[in-house]
């Protein structure tokens, strides 16, 4: 664990740099996705959405946040995608035109499901009753 101190840079978002680079390197993997040209016959035949990339302010390291079309079989799927993580770090390097090809994670997006979780609060009559307008 660091024992520094949190500077003001640390409390501030990503930079444009990270978000730029993010984004570009989201529209790289799903692109790869899309084509199939994968050797794992588990990604294949599915369906994926990369939902988004955050990067590390170095851009070494990115975490790609999916989501399977349907949501079925996340487990399996994440499996896979971190066994082909190799692989999708070589071809985004190649296009990324990045000085170092950023080490790639995934990980399940979990907003979906956040966001439903407070949409189901919002409708409990509970709570409906104290937001409703007068």
């Amino acid at each position: 664990m660091s024992r520094r101190r949190p500077s003001e840079r640390d409390k501030k978002g990503p930079s444009q740099r990270q978000l730029r680079v993010g984004e570009e390197l989201r529209h790289l993997l799903a692109e790869l996705l899309e084509r199939g040209d994968m050797r794992d016959p588990e990604l294949r035949e599915v369906s994926i959405t990369v939902t988004s990339v955050d990067v590390s302010p170095d851009l070494r390291n990115a975490t790609a946040f999916i989501m399977p079309l349907g949501g079925q079989d996340e487990q399996r799927l994440l499996a896979a995608m971190r066994r082909a993580a190799p692989w999708f770090r070589a071809r985004v390097g190649e296009k990324a035109g990045l000085r170092y090809a950023p080490e790639i994670r995934f990980a399940i997006d979990r907003t979906f499901d956040e966001a439903d979780r407070i949409g189901q609060l919002l409708r409990r009559p509970d709570v409906a009753r104290d937001i409703k307008d007068d």
